[in-house]
């Protein structure tokens, strides 16, 4: 009886150490397009958002006959501590002119409900205190918030949120991605109001020579003011918000020029803070630079980029078309005043600009932004002269709302 013996069939040790190497290598190769492809799901909504701020913007415009106010609210009147109590142990009456345009939008982005709560006054339940309507001042710190909150300055709007951006949590009080943009200068970057909404001439003068953004803090702006086309002329940028990590496009450094001799306005300012970076990893500051100051608003920790939404003030509410995207923060003194203030964000390479006209463009790190160590437009000394074209290129150009500068088309 013959007996034929069968073959076995099935894998070698080799054959499967082949396929499994095909595999990792397939693997290796596929998981940074995922990421990559992720990415540009989460850019995409950000711009998107961004979209919905500009309709917004439009829609307020059509409904006021004027662009949503950068530094509104109530004014001091007190003249006192807008964030003590008064004699009746209830929070000061007045949010000191320092309301973000993006408070105004609210009711534009489907937040009728947040802006409600923030028009009307509002009663803290725990201690029985009635806030006014618009609010205390937004520069109130978490310990304020602790001993009387207010919700709505606490809340994050999705709106006002990148997905690419990963900070979450305290010591941020409603983070935010998006801000206004203030033009090609630091120059009285409060506007001409002071807290107690008082003008003076010098105030105004200064105002007009150095504020030539779409937004001039503390004033009503509208599409008539911007005579260089709303297609050419940018309205808000985007900007990360602190991880803690001292990071120089989100914690500021101070700048090492006497503000007697005109600060980071001066030539050589723009880049002043430059010497504080850390060399081994330019991206942050070196353990030991030096700080801005942080006047007020809480601690140091709570003064950081995209940390305040309902806040006007530089560091929070504000940028300016100086250096370019992803540049290091630069402060005269502290973060509530002047300062360098480049957008900034998580994305690679660049950040989304918001159009006056409502079209939002991608801005790269290397956008031609003049000369760096030139002097800024103002009506001091060590500026230069009002109506002076930008010094700071096609991106200090795109800042200004009427300079009447050719060059001002992104493509």
């Amino acid at each position: 009886m013959n007996i034929q013996s069968r073959r076995l069939s099935g894998f070698t040790l080799v054959e499967l150490l082949v396929v499994i190497a095909i595999i990792g290598v397939m693997v290796g190769l596929l998981l940074p397009a995922v990421q990559a492809a992720r990415e540009a799901a989460r850019r995409m909504s950000c711009g998107n958002n961004f979209k919905q701020i500009g309709l917004a913007i439009h829609n307020y415009h059509a409904a006021y006959d004027q662009l949503p106010k950068h530094g509104t609210g109530t004014p001091n009147r007190s003249g006192s501590n807008p964030e003590g109590t008064n004699a009746a142990g209830a929070p000061r009456s007045n949010s000191r002119l320092e309301v973000s345009f993006l408070v105004s939008l609210t009711p534009f982005i489907e937040q009728q409900a947040l802006w409600e709560q923030i028009s009307n006054p509002l009663q803290d339940r725990a201690t029985g205190a009635i806030f006014p309507g618009m609010g205390p001042c937004p520069r109130r710190s978490i310990n304020h918030h602790n001993n009387v909150r207010y919700d709505p300055w606490l809340t994050e709007v999705s709106g006002f949120r990148c997905p690419s951006d990963p900070g979450v949590g305290l010591p941020a009080q409603g983070r935010t991605n998006y801000v206004a943009c203030i033009g090609d200068s630091t120059v009285q970057i409060i506007g001409k109001f002071d807290d107690n909404q008082v003008q003076t001439t010098a105030r105004a003068i200064a105002t007009r020579a150095g504020c030539r953004g779409v937004f001039v803090p503390r004033e009503n702006s509208k599409f008539r003011d911007i005579l260089d086309g709303l297609s050419n002329t940018i309205c808000c940028g985007e900007v990360s918000s602190d991880l803690g990590d001292n990071h120089v496009t989100t914690r500021a450094a101070m700048t090492p020029i006497s503000t007697a001799s005109g600060g980071v306005a001066i030539a050589g300012g723009t880049i002043s803070c430059d010497r504080d970076i850390d060399p081994l990893r330019p991206r942050f500051w070196r353990p030991t630079f030096t700080m801005a100051l942080h006047q007020g608003g809480g601690t140091e920790p709570e003064q950081r980029r995209g940390y305040k939404w309902a806040m006007c003030r530089s560091i929070w509410g504000k940028f300016n078309t100086i250096r370019p995207p992803n540049s290091p923060l630069c402060m005269t003194n502290n973060n509530f005043n002047d300062g360098i203030l480049p957008p900034s964000s998580r994305h690679q390479g660049g950040c989304h600009v918001l159009m006056t006209d409502g079209a939002v463009k991608f801005v790269t790190d290397s956008i031609e932004a003049g000369n760096q160590m030139s002097a800024h437009v103002g009506d001091q000394a060590f500026h230069l002269p009002a109506g002076s074209p930008s010094p700071f290129g096609l991106w200090g150009a795109l800042g200004t709302r009427a300079a009447r500068e050719t060059k001002t088309t992104l493509d």
